[in-house]
């Protein structure tokens, strides 16, 4: 158990009595092959995250949805602006993403007046702003 303490850098290595009295004694001495000095307390740097990218789709008609789809499947979070879409349009877009990012474990957030997030379940999102139309629903904009 010492030997792994040592090894890990919480012990320091005994001190043998023939080093105390000056005799310096090595692996290479003993008839062992010598051992490469590790550094003790090596930090690595472990950021290995690729950088994220984000999809941002204006759907002009319904087909647009299966491609909005498949990013939130391939794990890349969507923003969807809806400001210049026709309110029936909207409305059966967010429905249709809503429940794809349902099944995938995902969320939602609505950003702004017609335009929603949708991340997959590898991605949070942290609100820190007030929302004054929370209780109005998300289609309220639409109004």
């Amino acid at each position: 158990m010492d030997r792994v303490l040592t090894f890990m850098g919480f012990e320091e290595e005994p001190v043998d009595e023939g080093r105390e009295q000056g005799e310096h004694i090595t692996e290479e001495s003993k008839g062992l092959p010598a051992k490469p000095k590790k550094n003790k307390g090596q930090v690595v740097s472990l950021h290995a995250q690729r950088q994220m990218r984000v999809t941002v789709v204006e759907p002009t008609s319904f087909d647009d949805v299966q491609g909005i789809a498949d990013n939130l499947k391939n794990r890349r979070p969507v923003i969807i602006n809806l400001e210049q879409a026709e309110p029936g349009l909207a409305k059966r877009v967010v429905d249709f993403v809503s429940g794809a990012t349902y099944a995938l474990d995902g969320s939602m957030q609505k950003v702004g007046k017609g335009i929603f997030l949708f991340v997959p379940s590898n991605v949070d999102i942290e609100n820190e702003a007030v929302n004054q139309d929370k209780d109005k629903g998300i289609f309220a904009w639409m109004k």
